[in-house]
């Protein structure tokens, strides 16, 4: 059975850093690319990170240069360092992963597992 379990969300003020986590069990890990998504009230899903088999990344035009993805293969972690957090990045951030090995698209249809989500809040 897989199960993808995420965990790290909160509320933070404007400005603040928080960092998500993702435990992968029941798939062999380093043979999956990942990727967090995330979906705010009244928007789709949306994209954020993705990182694949070659630890090659891609980030959403709205979080480059404050998102940091990154996995640990050993431990079978997905992380995603977010800093200088804006009101905009709240929403429920997703755990998902692809059979694609070589940078697949940040489209949800491209990715078979996901987690059930944990929230992120950022007040101004």
């Amino acid at each position: 059975q897989v199960q993808l379990v995420e965990s790290g969300g909160g509320s933070v003020q404007a400005g603040g850093s928080l960092r998500l986590s993702c435990v992968a069990s029941g798939i062999i890990y380093s043979r999956y690319s990942m990727a967090w998504f995330r979906k705010a009230p009244g928007k789709e899903r949306e994209g954020v990170a993705t990182i694949d088999t070659q630890r090659n990344t891609r980030y959403a035009d709205s979080v480059k240069g404050r998102f940091t993805i990154s996995r640990d293969n050993a431990k079978n972690t997905l992380s995603l360092q977010m800093d200088s957090l804006k009101p905009e990045d709240t929403a429920m951030y997703y755990c998902a992963a692809s059979g694609i090995m070589v940078m697949p698209p940040l489209e949800e249809h491209q990715y078979y597992y996901w987690g059930q989500g944990t929230q992120v809040t950022v007040s101004s």
